[in-house]
């Protein structure tokens, strides 16, 4: 029997995209999720509330985000044109505003005082307190110990922007626990709205964050149009929770003739423990309220996973990458940490613009691909995020090779 694609549309009536996805929570929880569907779904037929997050995408996001041709990277590399989907010249640098914008609007909406949020890169955690903010709600950011001091940038940051940040601090220390923390938090409080980062989590909340992600993908279908008079032959995006990729997929699902690719963080290697790479080595399971591919332990339940980008140690992914993998409709890839790193330093030191070390997943892909293709061929990369946050971390690994080789 032939499987719809529903990226373009709602899951079914419970929360399933195909066989991915759907509400694996207790009944109280789960009455609340009703809630917020309810919510969303009367929030979407409602002219003036489209209305206001559009002007806000406009003149506080600074909406649309141009596409760029990197034509020094290309020209050095030859073969395929590359192309970057500019997210990192966002407000607040990353994707993350287009999501934490549309849920805090909607938490505004439902009369909620209180959000929380957890985050990785803290990329999604500066987007929530900014948005909090704007909203005047009040705001706890959840983050893992690891995290917290590896992107210690953006936790300042959040806490300029008025935010808590509460440290998660058991397990592995880092997004997963950071998820952990906040669910528990949110559980036990029902006047609290939780802003989800990815589109991860039990229904609605992956059809939500796609919804409000999906502007990436129709910005950067009309823009290759404008440009070049065509699509690009394919997109790519990295891949953690998804929620970039989900996005810009959102916008070419239908065009058949444009590849989607989502890559995954590769880390040190392929031995468990070493990567974070849900759609190449995992396999079914539930998590955090949905079933999706994950990295599994020797007892069958979330894993230990690594990525040198704190936004991609996410030891599942978001329910529609699961079904678009199983269609084959989208392919998934990973690279390893040298690769993105390296990649990093290409696009810094030859187009003056410095990627998160999420987004280099991505654009080492590109850079992979483009020399075996030919010079009238696109790729089109979702520059999820600006590297502003990584310099200490990269930083460190400048010094400890120079170290090394000296």
């Amino acid at each position: 029997m032939s499987q719809h694609i529903t990226l373009g549309g709602k899951p079914d009536s419970r929360g399933f995209f195909g066989a991915y996805g759907g509400q694996y929570v207790p009944e109280p929880v789960k009455a609340r999720l009703d809630e917020l569907s309810g919510a969303f779904d009367a929030a979407l037929n409602d002219a003036s509330f489209q209305r206001e997050l559009e002007y806000l995408f406009v003149h506080y996001t600074g909406r649309p985000s141009p596409v760029f041709h990197c034509a020094n990277l290309s020209r050095m590399l030859g073969g395929a044109q590359i192309w970057l989907k500019r997210e990192d010249l966002n407000h607040l640098g990353a994707h993350k505003i287009n999501n934490t914008l549309g849920q805090c609007l909607l938490a505004k909406r439902m009369g909620k005082k209180r959000v929380i949020a957890e985050t990785g890169a803290g990329q999604h955690g500066v987007a929530t307190a900014a948005g909090a903010a704007l909203m005047g709600l009040d705001c706890t950011i959840c983050m893992g110990e690891v995290d917290i001091e590896r992107q210690h940038l953006n936790v300042v940051r959040m806490e300029m922007l008025g935010a808590r940040v509460l440290p998660a601090t058991s397990g592995q220390r880092t997004l997963k626990e950071a998820v952990d923390e906040a669910l528990a938090v949110w559980v036990n409080d029902p006047e609290m709205f939780y802003v989800l980062g990815s589109a991860v989590g039990p229904h609605p909340y992956p059809y939500m964050v796609r919804h409000f992600q999906s502007v990436i993908g129709r910005e950067a279908r009309a823009q290759m149009l404008q440009e070049l008079g065509r699509l690009p032959d394919v997109c790519l995006a990295c891949v953690g929770g998804g929620s970039n990729a989900i996005g810009m997929f959102a916008g070419f699902l239908d065009d058949m003739e444009v590849r989607l690719m989502g890559v995954e963080p590769g880390g040190r290697g392929t031995a468990y423990g070493e990567h974070a790479a849900s759609l190449c080595l995992g396999e079914p399971g539930v998590l955090h309220g949905f079933n999706s591919y994950m990295i599994k332990n020797a007892a069958g339940e979330a894993g230990e996973v690594y990525s040198i980008s704190a936004g991609l140690d996410y030891p599942s992914v978001g329910p529609e990458h699961a079904q678009l993998k199983d269609l084959g409709r989208a392919e998934y890839v990973s690279v390893t940490d040298q690769e993105a790193l390296d990649a990093f330093f290409s696009l810094s030191r030859h187009e003056g613009v410095i990627p998160a070390l999420e987004s280099s997943h991505a654009l080492a892909q590109a850079i992979k691909m483009a020399p075996a293709m030919s010079s009238d061929k696109v790729l089109l990369v979702n520059l999820s995020g600006r590297g502003d946050k990584d310099v200490t971390q990269v930083a460190a690994l400048m010094r400890a090779a120079r170290k090394e080789n000296a």
